[in-house]
């Protein structure tokens, strides 16, 4: 057999090196992780001040085409207010796949949203014992709110239906009959949002007053409040594609000042930040942002102290931060956080404005523990955008700094931080490149071979 050249053993042996060492932090971290914790959830809280009561956190976790992730569980988890979980609620056993709302009700129960095959699946569930009280199937798909209203109605936000039919609807379950219906096309254009599976991506509506629903139709980068006996819109924050003011917001709350100036909170997720707006004369105006630190946030509540309680989902936490930003309370809850209520002050606690608190302008998160697994200083999609801003290049790093940001954390495992993540990619890649070309170089050597067996 004829033997290789010295120098082609010598550039393999130095390509073989390199694909260990790309390799080498992601197999190290894989097997810290294994041998550190036997809870692969690894719930931890961090606690300054304790809360006020129980805080109650929907994981939507990771499920793919009817299948789970062990590592990336939806479940519901009750915190106390030292941190300490109280109890765990797993969707497994309910046929849930993902959690996305979960609602105080006035009896100490809670109303919670999640998905099963094909359908969305509202039930009331007993904390206390972990049983359904009862069980509302709807034959729709991926819904993440669905509101109870008025005794037995059901508030639904109806996304993904086809044609770019996404709605709002109310259920009654006495009468078992749709009693009220509300279509997006009606008052949006259709050339608009997302595409035509994922048009509006509504996530979330919410009774404000009688006959007065809050709206988020997330492609659209705007709040809404629908009147329901006139149909019509009659506040509106943000527009399409104007990333200044919204962009793919999620879970607002709706808030009025002591002067009677409507407000609303939201976490304004793909701005990496939970803004404040308040309306003045008929205008919209900023009064408050809190920035810096945060991964796409999607829910952002007002407590009565004036303290803001987030859901930070790409770094897999809820924190409680004062008006100027400061941590006194996280709990960091794998897989996907999607949303959380303190229960003591019920569905949508509410609290001031930071007008009435004299607290308005630009605040950055601070004082965070930072004991997440896989929370990092200096992320990749930061390193990025540092690297190349003021450059040519900049829109397109921050572009692709976003997309890193958002979209690995669902595919990557559990146990690596982003750059052990990358360096496993670029390792793939080489591998690759290198088995491609191995092929190429033997090809002859290949056919002759093949063709021993072949006659």
């Amino acid at each position: 057999m004829d033997s290789l050249p010295p120098r082609r053993w010598l550039v393999r042996g130095v390509v073989a090196l390199l694909v260990v060492s790309l390799f080498a932090p992601a197999v190290t971290a894989g097997v810290g992780y294994l041998t550190t914790t036997s809870d692969p959830t690894n719930l931890r809280a961090s606690v300054e001040s304790p809360a006020n009561g129980t805080t109650v956190v929907s994981i939507q976790g990771f499920h793919f085409r009817g299948y789970a992730n062990d590592r990336k569980p939806a479940r519901l988890v009750a915190v106390g207010p030292k941190g300490t979980v109280q109890w765990v609620h797993d969707g497994t056993g309910f046929d849930a796949t993902w959690f996305y709302d979960v609602d105080p009700l006035e009896n100490g129960n809670l109303l919670v949203t999640s998905t099963a095959k094909g359908s969305t699946l509202v039930y009331e569930l007993d904390p206390q014992t972990g049983e359904r009280v009862w069980t509302q199937r709807l034959p729709i798909h991926d819904t993440h709110d669905v509101d109870l209203i008025n005794g037995d109605q059901l508030l639904v936000a109806n996304m993904r239906v086809p044609n770019k039919g996404d709605r709002l609807f109310i259920y009654d379950m006495g009468d078992d009959e749709v009693v009220w219906r509300w279509q997006f096309d009606e008052h949006f254009p259709t050339s608009g949002g997302g595409g035509a599976g994922d048009w509006t991506h509504v996530n979330d509506v919410d009774k404000i007053g009688e006959g007065r629903y809050l709206v988020s139709p997330r492609n659209f980068d705007q709040v809404i409040v629908v009147d329901r006996s006139t149909k019509e819109i009659t506040m509106r924050l943000g527009s399409d594609d104007d990333h200044d003011v919204l962009y793919e917001q999620h879970n607002p709350q709706y808030l009025e000042s002591e002067s009677g100036n409507p407000t609303i909170l939201v976490a304004d997720s793909e701005n990496d930040r939970v803004v404040e707006y308040a309306r003045r004369n008929g205008t919209w105006t900023r009064t408050w942002t809190l920035s810096g630190g945060l991964n796409w946030p999607r829910d952002a509540d007002r407590l009565p102290n004036g303290n803001t309680l987030v859901v930070d989902t790409m770094y897999q936490r809820v924190v409680e931060v004062t008006p100027k930003g400061e941590v006194v309370w996280e709990f960091y809850a794998p897989w996907a956080p999607y949303a959380v209520e303190r229960t003591a002050y019920g569905d949508e606690a509410g609290g001031p404005t930071m007008a009435d608190l004299n607290v308005t302008g630009n605040y950055s998160v601070h004082g965070s523990a930072g004991i997440a697994p896989t929370a990092e200083k200096r992320t990749v999609s930061f390193w990025v955008v540092e690297t190349f801003s003021g450059t040519p290049l900049e829109n397109a790093a921050d572009e692709f700094a976003r997309r890193w940001s958002h979209v690995t954390p669902w595919i990557r495992p559990v146990w690596m931080g982003s750059w052990d993540f990358l360096y496993a990619l670029v390792g793939l890649g080489i591998l690759v490149g290198w088995s491609v070309g191995e092929l190429v170089y033997q090809r002859d050597r290949i056919r002759r071979t093949v063709g021993r067996y072949v006659r």
